[in-house]
């Protein structure tokens, strides 16, 4: 027997498909791509304005220039020390071989020697890839942001991790800055900061912050109640409290906050590229506009490299202290020794990179360049697969196009405006009350308004076919992984790696399969959001108490009945968040997915962004990402926070009580 919410919806369902036959494109907004409305037209002249009194005007005067001016003298100065200056031979202050032997020393001062090996090769095999100047590049902007967010955020995420008041004001504006599109801030930030490093770093700062806030205000806030009480029945001042319990308590968790935030910093290298940022963002920003997978394959794997070893590191130094406990005191002792030395070796380096040429650029012209090869490679690659498998990927691209995207997209761009807003307004109301409705009625109104809405119509639904196949992996290997340790042991390796890759990298491969197509944006978000949710899912159904499985196979249960019966809907809450975030991840990536044929909202951002006239229209479609990522998220936000019932039947609850009482 359905329930009366479920028969509602489908009855909404039905009367949409009936009325997008009535009303068969009328009232459906459409919007040409070279068409502005009013509005984009104010906006474009908004820009005018802000240009003309960018110098006059108090709050730039006084506010915004000031802050630009703090982030790029910050970002200036980092640059100039490992990368390149604007005099001479653009030697940078520190040349390559001190900033090597920086970078190895860190790593091996704060983990341990496997991973100062680790950046050693890793750095090295990079110059001989070609791209030792624009690697310092991405350093200085990654250095940068870091900074500035670990600045913001540790001290925030301790406020809120010691004050409950703290932590419910700076919950929803975390929940708001992380389902925010990095895209859609990208245009108001050139408008206020204009194009160069201050916009790219703040975009950085912006997306990077979150995780640092969170995660230490998660640390501080796990240390166990007990502790607390018995440190304040000794009447400790809560200033010491925190500098000699809490902070030492949670030092693992907030090192690994330290590392989500370096993590999410590198992953906006390629983004940042779009309003200023060089290094290697830039270079595969440019090599995929111009469709040459060679060079976004070299410099991509540069970036994944980084990524790799920025993530090993940290983490490594997040159980470096638990390593040092356990080590005895002649080890410790010797480590120190070891340290001094590579101090003493790092220092001789960066004088060698101030005082001689071969020392201060990296000396390309002596050894291997394995740039050209590895790029030579991946075009062969390329060329290949177009020769050996376009028969095959054409035709799924092709089919998948004309059989699946095309008509869900006609259905949402071909229905009147209002009848996919009383749609999206009836699942808000059903899933999450008149709060959620409340909500969903005025982001939509600000999607009209904002004159983009047939191209939202089809980020929409680009978005929602990827996130199908998304939970269609998540089931099918969630459900394995929680049933199967083997299959965990197997998988989740896999999984961190493909969640430690920036995103713009998932696109070089597809765009070699697929061609710049809205396919390739789709394939290459269900890769990048796909691993939360399969980890979501399969925590979920491990979490399933053992006495339930034991009940219901008692109770003659197969495995199939086990999984659809009993462990799924004892999930439900971890299906409605892995869908949460699938959502999240594939919204972010399919607009990314504009830079290669994919269109819509991406292309409107991208094309604002490099053409004045357009710049308004690219604001907008900004503003429509946020408003459409708020109603995707707070609709299937209110799904996993639903007290969802179950539905294991009677026979195995009895006996799972009976269980239970033995």
């Amino acid at each position: 027997m359905l329930s009366l919410g479920t028969m509602i919806l489908l009855g909404t369902l039905v009367l949409w498909l009936i009325l997008r036959q009535v009303f068969a494109n009328k009232w459906n907004l459409p919007l040409a791509k070279a068409d502005l409305t009013s509005l984009h037209t104010d906006l474009n002249t908004f820009n005018d304005w802000v240009g003309n009194n960018r110098n006059t005007n108090p709050i730039f005067v006084y506010f915004f220039n000031e802050i630009r001016l703090v982030v790029d003298n910050t970002s200036t100065f980092v640059t100039h020390l490992i990368s390149k200056t604007d005099v001479g031979l653009g030697i940078p202050q520190i040349g390559w071989l001190g900033t090597f032997c920086i970078l190895t020393f860190v790593a091996f001062a704060v983990s341990n020697w496997k991973m100062a090996l680790l950046t050693a090769v890793v750095f090295f095999f990079i110059g001989l890839q070609g791209l030792w100047p624009a690697t310092m590049d991405t350093l200085s902007l990654v250095f940068t942001s870091v900074l500035f967010a670990l600045i913001i955020g540790i001290p925030l995420g301790i406020w809120a991790g010691t004050s409950d008041r703290v932590n419910k004001i700076i919950t929803p504006v975390l929940d708001f800055a992380q389902i925010l599109p990095s895209f859609a801030y990208l245009a108001p930030l050139v408008l206020i900061f204009l194009i160069g490093p201050a916009p790219a770093v703040i975009a950085t700062i912006i997306f990077a912050t979150p995780p640092a806030i969170r995660i230490t205000a998660h640390g501080i806030r796990q240390v166990p109640v007990t502790t607390r009480e018995a440190v304040d029945s000794l009447g400790v001042r809560r200033g010491q409290r925190l500098r000699n319990v809490l902070l030492p308590m949670a030092k693992r968790t907030i090192v690994i906050g330290i590392n989500q935030t370096v993590m999410a910093a590198l992953s906006m290298v390629v983004i940042a590229s779009l309003i200023g940022a060089e290094g290697l963002g830039l270079s595969v920003s440019q090599a995929l506009q111009s469709l040459d997978v060679g060079t976004a394959f070299n410099a991509g794997l540069a970036i994944v490299l980084i990524a790799i070893t920025l993530d090993r590191v940290t983490t490594a130094a997040s159980i470096r202290a638990e390593v040092a406990a356990r080590a005895g005191s002649d080890r410790r002792r010797l480590r120190l020794i070891v340290i001094g030395v590579a101090l003493v070796i790092t220092v001789v380096a960066i004088y060698l990179s101030r005082i001689y040429l071969w020392a201060a650029q990296f000396p390309q012209a002596s050894l291997p360049d394995l740039g050209t090869s590895i790029s030579n490679g991946a075009n062969n690659v390329t060329n290949w697969v177009t020769t050996n498998m376009s028969g095959f990927t054409t035709g799924f691209k092709n089919d998948f196009t004309n059989h699946v995207l095309n008509p869900f997209e006609s259905l949402l761009t071909g229905s009147p405006f209002f009848v996919v807003g009383l749609v999206l307004l009836v699942i808000g109301a059903l899933v999450g009350g008149w709060r959620v409705a409340v909500t969903v009625l005025i982001c939509l109104a600000a999607m009209v308004y904002l004159g983009v809405w047939a191209d939202a119509m089809s980020t929409l639904a680009a978005t929602i076919v990827a996130t199908i196949v998304v939970m269609i992996l998540g089931l099918v290997f969630g459900v394995w992984m929680g049933r199967s340790k083997m299959a965990d042991r197997i998988l989740r390796p896999i999984l961190d790696a493909g969640q430690t890759l920036p995103a713009f990298v998932y696109l070089v491969p597809f765009l070699a399969l697929f061609q710049a197509s809205r396919l390739t944006a789709i394939v290459a978000a269900v890769v990048y959001a796909a691993p939360a949710s399969i980890k979501i899912i399969a925590d979920g159904i491990s979490q399933v108490s053992t006495n339930t499985i034991e009940a219901a196979t008692a109770s003659g249960s197969t495995r199939w009945q086990i999984i659809t019966k009993v462990q799924l809907p004892m999930s439900a809450k971890a299906l409605a968040l892995a869908t949460n975030q699938g959502l999240i991840y594939v919204l972010s990536m399919v607009v990314i997915g504009g830079l290669v044929g994919a269109g819509a909202l991406g292309y409107d951002v991208v094309s604002g962004l490099a053409q004045g006239d357009l710049f308004g229209k690219g604001l907008a479609a900004g503003l429509t990402l946020v408003m459409m990522g708020i109603i995707l998220d707070r609709i299937t936000q209110a799904a996993a926070n639903r007290s969802l019932g179950s539905s294991i039947s009677p026979a195995i609850a009895r006996r799972q009580s009976a269980t239970v009482g033995n």
